[in-house]
């Protein structure tokens, strides 16, 4: 029997957030309020937490999925269901490695100086540190996770899982391995999927060339912002329409610098309103370039290393620059042999690495690629036939659009950490699959998945391809999409602007249940969250008059009143504990 309190007990006049959070958060904790059970008759609610990376500490995005979770799953618990929040962190190959390697440069040392053994060493110690400190925040958001559950990207059994994906998936032919145009991170030295590359716009130059045609009749003019691939062009092509050009189809240019000869090909693909008209075709280092090449069987011929740096096949003059010092060499070159003709400025599109920010380079590379279109196809139907719900609507057009148009997936990574594939099993790896265990019986499919729309197509899309070839079911119900959380102006919060609001720092001033109250209050769906602290000083106030109002009513008690006592947590009912 515990007795909970007695109403001769004063309460402080004003509220100590901090102490009153921690002391209850720990009773639930130990008297395993949060636990859940595969053998409960009851109605499941299941909700899988998006794992955070180990990055670093988290922020408040994170702190905002963890209380729109919070509520979520403790009020299902009070109406007496079987309730399921499951925990975990995700290893994040890339960003992790970057993150480590930044720390041994400022000890002016590498990874490839402490080889692979002693470099994974450290990564490992960063997990266990970061691991730790995430485990302490989401604890103090006040998150009523079953800790017992919590699972790690790389644990034994995800990535039992994730060989058992691989060898299905390639046995079924839905994994093969080519020599294909990929995203490559120079920095990085490693390939990238789609997803991981943010295209932005900056001010660029567009420079006009002279091609001259090899029967000496003339030049052919190019326009490009990448002189420096100008080296692996394999032809030029007009639009088949284009009146200016027609002639020229079928002859021989001799490609400027290195001499070799290079056809005029025709392709419908080519803007005529695009420069002149006539542009390079270098399938090597561009995608639409090469699937054109590919249609007109052109030779695919790469003149950049793993560094981002001039090959062998650039030629001797060029080859060991850096590509930024070779497009410089070679406007040089061009110019001195009058075949630049001119140069405007001109807004160029340039993707970066979504983890380093290095300038992107697509190269012809050996991989492993998962077919997309055969998974995405029943990803879709099921979201069609309301099988599974977006919500907010809206975004159920942004997710056909993407999936419509899905290339195959290239699942290789050339880092030391980690593998790939395992957050897309994250609903049935984490239950034990490809074991059929209680747990997997019990909890999925999952009921309702609450993350930020930023990755609906980075997370949420693989689940649900990945559970429905596996499972023969959505891995969820509901999809929640929460928007952005940005500061009082609406700006994103960065730590460069000096606008970032840290949780645990607003906690400690404030407590958590301000912080949640805040944020919850302020996530009207499709919005971003426009926050500032002194709404959490409001809120703070508020739950400040709940607190003197309850002293008040104590104060008006009889003096001899007493609190029942009441059971402990074994004899409660799961509709009452909270």
């Amino acid at each position: 029997m515990t007795k909970i309190m007695t109403a001769h007990i004063s309460l402080d006049k004003p509220y100590q957030p901090k102490e009153i959070e921690e002391k209850w958060y720990q009773f639930w904790m130990e008297e395993g309020y949060f636990k859940a059970n595969p053998s409960s008759k009851k109605r499941p609610f299941v909700i899988m937490m998006p794992p955070p990376n180990i990055t670093g500490a988290l922020h408040l995005g994170h702190a905002l999925t963890a209380f729109i979770q919070d509520v979520l799953i403790r009020w299902k618990r009070m109406q007496g269901f079987n309730t399921l929040w499951l925990p975990g962190s995700d290893h994040a190959g890339i960003a992790t490695q970057n993150v480590v390697e930044k720390e041994l440069l400022k000890e002016n040392t590498s990874r490839h100086a402490l080889g692979r053994e002693k470099f994974l060493e450290r990564v490992w110690k960063w997990r266990e540190n970061y691991g730790r400190i995430i485990l302490t925040q989401q604890k103090r958001f006040g998150a009523s996770c079953d800790w017992s559950r919590e699972h790690f990207t790389m644990d034994e059994q995800l990535s039992r899982a994730v060989r058992e994906v691989f060898v299905s998936l390639y046995k079924e032919k839905l994994i093969y391995r080519g020599n294909y145009l990929i995203n490559w991170c120079p920095r990085c030295e490693s390939a990238l999927s789609d997803l991981e590359v943010n295209h932005i716009e900056k001010s660029g130059k567009l420079w006009h060339l002279k091609y001259p045609l090899e029967d000496g009749s003339g030049f052919m003019i190019v326009a490009t912002t990448r002189p420096e691939t100008m080296l692996g062009d394999t032809a030029v092509a007009v639009h088949p329409k284009d009146k200016r050009y027609q002639s020229l189809v079928g002859k021989t240019i001799l490609l400027p610098l290195v001499q070799r000869k290079i056809p005029v090909v025709s392709d419908k693909a080519v803007d005529p309103q695009f420069g002149t008209g006539a542009v390079k075709i270098t399938p090597g280092h561009d995608f639409n370039d090469f699937e054109l090449g590919r249609r007109n069987s052109l030779p695919m011929i790469s003149v950049l290393d793993e560094k981002g740096r001039m090959n062998e096949n650039a030629g001797a003059v060029y080859q060991g620059l850096d590509r930024f010092k070779a497009r410089k060499k070679i406007l040089e070159d061009l110019t001195a042999q009058a075949l630049l003709e001119k140069e405007e400025d001109y807004t160029v599109t340039l993707g970066h690495c979504d983890r380093c920010e290095a300038i992107v380079e697509p190269m012809l590379s050996t991989q492993w690629f998962v077919k997309a279109k055969p998974l995405a196809k029943p990803a879709m139907d099921v979201v069609r036939k309301k099988k599974v719900k977006i919500i907010p609507e809206g975004w159920a057009k942004t997710y056909f659009n993407w999936m419509e148009n899905i290339k195959d997936w290239c699942i290789s990574r050339q880092i030391w950490w980690g593998h790939w594939f395992s957050s897309a099993l994250w609903p049935f790896s984490t239950l034990g699959w490809p074991q059929k265990t209680k747990d997997l019986k019990t909890f999925y499919p999952s009921t309702v998945m609450e993350t930020g729309f930023d990755i609906l197509f980075f997370w949420v899309a693989r689940m649900m391809m990945m559970g429905i070839y596996f499972m023969k079911k959505p891995p969820f119900a509901s999809i929640y999409l929460h928007a952005m959380v940005r500061d009082a102006q609406g700006q994103k919060m960065s730590k460069s602007k000096g606008n970032v609001i840290d949780p645990l720092d607003t906690i400690e001033k404030y407590g958590a249940d301000a912080l949640r109250f805040t944020m919850i209050a302020l996530a009207t769906q499709g919005r971003d969250i426009k926050l500032a602290e002194e709404r959490v000083a409001g809120y703070r106030n508020f739950i400040n008059k709940i607190w003197n109002a309850t002293r008040f009513a104590r104060m008006n008690l009889e003096s001899n009143f007493n609190f029942k006592e009441v059971s402990s947590s074994k004899n409660l009912s799961t509709k009452t504990n909270f």
